[in-house]
């Protein structure tokens, strides 16, 4: 108890509050999932997100164990993290985001799917750094197409500004997401990069932070895609 209570104490006088401080290690937790999530696509190019679309994206989003939370009307809830790409192909630090509601295409008896977002362009993540961002309101929204030869047919640079897509028993799968609003998570951006009140801005830069090593894992599965 006294080491964590230090533990916190270091946190705080890094300008983390002590909630904060606490929730480190589960923002931590979040990370591994998205990286498994990522090294999964790796693995099944054929029947997973064509790299070809990956190569030519302005940003990812890769949000794992979106669950369902209302019996009734059917709502999604999910945490995970958001990367743009920079101008010179390398990718910036994560982004803590989360996505709640909207009709989320599922697997029938699915109760939980990882979810991907693949960005045409720049502009969806302004908007989502401004504020909360509706799929289907704010940019058109469409099931990625999956697999090698899909990729081949596919005019990447016409028709919805984001591809979306569920994984669920290892395979991904293209679905509908309109009406799922993403927003940035504050709280767990504060945490994971140890800095109280750090802003998108910054954490999208680089500037003035440093990298936690699960996002340098990251950037390490991410490369192949430049």
């Amino acid at each position: 108890m006294r080491q964590l209570a230090t533990v916190l104490l270091a946190f705080m006088l890094m300008g983390v509050d002590a909630r904060e401080a606490a929730a480190v290690g589960d923002q931590d937790a979040k990370m591994y999932e998205v990286l498994e999530v990522l090294q999964t696509i790796t693995r099944i190019p054929e029947k997973g997100i064509p790299p070809t679309l990956l190569r030519n994206a302005k940003a990812i989003a890769i949000i794992p164990s979106v669950v369902k939370v209302g019996l009734v009307i059917g709502g999604r809830y999910g945490k995970g993290v958001a990367m743009v790409r920079k101008a010179n192909g390398a990718w910036s630090n994560p982004l803590f985001i989360s996505v709640s509601g909207g009709s989320i295409g599922w697997q029938i008896g699915a109760q939980s799917t990882d979810v991907v977002l693949v960005f045409k362009n720049r502009k969806s993540i302004n908007n989502i750094i401004s504020g909360k961002f509706t799929l289907g309101a704010d940019a058109s929204v469409a099931a990625g197409p999956v697999g090698r030869k899909a990729s081949a047919g596919t005019n990447f640079t016409s028709g919805s500004e984001v591809y979306s897509y569920s994984r669920s028993r290892g395979l991904f799968v293209g679905i509908t997401l309109d009406g799922a609003a993403l927003k940035i998570e504050h709280g767990d951006n504060a945490g994971y990069y140890r800095t109280k009140g750090i802003r998108p801005a910054q954490i999208l830069s680089g500037k003035g932070i440093t990298t936690p090593e699960t996002a340098k894992k990251l950037f390490g599965i991410l490369k192949r895609y430049r």
